[in-house]
């Protein structure tokens, strides 16, 4: 089940278009959807879950928690609309493109893409554009 909570002045228009894609890309990666949960917040309110549960002091456009197991795709996903926002900005990319990229990066993580070494990051980039492509194809 794919769930998305607001922590801010921020909604999803479609859930269910959104909510399809998602299950496409889970499974487009050969997986099966679990429990996801999308929460939609503040810069402030990821950095507070960043100094809590990872120890790092810095500001993130995302950050997702691993539930998975075996085969299925489990995970709560926190993303910062204002970061999402600059992040647009700064790419020079429409707004709702941004999004998409961050909720299929956090998805991307839960079925074990990384991208902490430069070659882990281009293919999870990759990745990320080949799952915003999906969300405009309609099943």
């Amino acid at each position: 089940m794919i769930e998305f909570n607001y922590e801010v002045d921020f909604r999803i228009e479609d859930t269910t278009k959104f909510s399809d894609w998602i299950t496409r890309v889970v499974m487009s990666e050969g997986k099966v959807v679990g429990d996801i949960s999308y929460v939609f917040c503040s810069d402030e309110y990821l950095l507070d879950l960043n100094q809590k549960y990872l120890s790092h002091d810095t500001y993130t456009d995302i950050i997702t928690f691993d539930y998975c197991q075996g085969n299925t795709v489990s995970g709560d996903i926190f993303i910062s609309i204002d970061r999402v926002e600059d992040n647009s900005k700064t790419f020079q990319v429409p707004f709702h493109e941004e999004v998409l990229r961050v909720c299929a990066h956090g998805v991307l993580h839960l079925a074990g893409y990384k991208d902490k070494t430069e070659g882990d990051a281009r293919l999870m980039r990759q990745k990320e554009e080949e799952k915003i492509r999906m969300f405009h194809v309609e099943q």
